[in-house]
């Protein structure tokens, strides 16, 4: 149970946790900005039809070409929207990538590959709903509910999760904070397992380059960083001293291999060979930023590079595993041995 407090003149005065007013007010919010529920999605259809004469609330397309059934509880019992999402899920596997295409394009009104390269930067895989997951939207869920999602996908590695929307009110002031059932890393990793190869021993990981953040400072001072908020850092906590890594630059390609030295640590309590990092001549000024802000600090790791190209240079070729995820086990076989080669890894 989440509860919220506000902080004033050094005490605590707690919120009243009440129902949302208009519950429909959910699904706008998450059409309009899905990172609201932790997603880098993009939504393709709303109100989606099905062939059972259904209608799914919201579908989503991730970088990999992967769908998302969003499905709010609204007035349905707990019990009848798990069954639901998983009737969803029954139609939405059978999805072609033509048929992708052609609903998507019809609730976009503009072309699916021109969609998909302004939200996430890189082309559109070749073959879409490779993979599925669903997502239930409740204020609350019963106990029997919780241990049949519990149970598909502790037991069963069924990729099915469900976010409560919590409102609170004090003060004449509201606010919404969301909270996850299962932990969102463990569902992928276990879905990931049941219909994905075994992992290669590598992982992925996004460099996450922009004016904030700088390949010249990565290489120089041996590091890579994440930040802006804890979905995002918290993935660097997969990564533990000798791992190797494989770094990703979205909308280029793969530009360096290296081998974890340091695990995650607050940026501004990063010491390099020269000393603390954000004390050196960096050409980026992000790594500072919200360093007071524990949820939202920049952090790193540290990473000896063992090889390392240039953004421009970066070695891709199409087809090639790419993710939206900040850190990821690199399973696709092509993938692995493209940069073994590429980037002259001694096994």
């Amino acid at each position: 149970m989440t509860s919220l407090y506000s902080i004033t003149d050094g005490k605590l005065h707690p919120a009243t946790r009440r129902a949302l007013s208009r519950e429909n007010l959910i699904e706008d919010w998450v059409a309009a900005d899905p990172a609201l529920l932790g997603l880098d999605a993009l939504i393709i259809g709303r109100q989606v039809p099905t062939d059972h004469g259904k209608f799914i609330d919201l579908l989503a397309l991730d970088a990999t070409g992967g769908l998302t059934i969003i499905e709010l509880k609204k007035d349905r019992t707990p019990r009848e929207i798990v069954a639901q999402v998983l009737d969803y899920a029954s139609w939405v596997r059978t999805l072609s990538t033509p048929e992708i295409y052609e609903r998507a394009e019809k609730y976009l009104k503009q072309r699916l590959v021109t969609a998909f390269r302004e939200k996430f930067g890189e082309t559109i895989p070749d073959q879409l709903n490779a993979s599925h997951s669903m997502l239930v939207v409740a204020s609350e869920l019963d106990p029997a509910s919780r241990r049949i999602v519990e149970y598909l996908s502790e037991e069963h590695g069924v990729a099915i999760n469900t976010v409560f929307f919590n409102v609170f009110e004090a003060e004449d002031q509201e606010w919404l904070t969301t909270d996850f059932l299962l932990d969102r890393e463990e569902v992928e990793e276990r879905s990931e397992r049941k219909v994905r190869p075994p992992w290669s021993g590598y992982f992925f990981v996004n460099a996450g380059l922009n004016e904030n953040r700088s390949w010249e400072d990565y290489k120089r001072y041996g590091f890579i960083s994440a930040g802006g908020g804890e979905f995002y850092s918290k993935r660097l906590d997969q990564l533990s001293i000798g791992d190797k890594i494989f770094a990703f630059d979205k909308g280029n390609g793969f530009i360096g291999y290296g081998i974890v030295t340091a695990t995650k640590t607050r940026a501004t309590e990063f010491i390099t060979d020269d000393g603390l990092l954000v004390e050196q001549p960096l050409k980026a000024p992000g790594l500072a930023h919200h360093a007071g802000n524990a949820s939202t600090a920049e952090y790193v790791v540290g990473i000896d590079w063992q090889k390392t190209v240039e953004p421009t240079q970066a070695k891709w070729f199409k087809g090639a595993f790419a993710n939206q995820n900040i850190v990821c086990k690199l399973r696709d076989q092509a993938t692995v041995d493209f940069l073994i080669t590429e980037f002259d890894v001694q096994h």
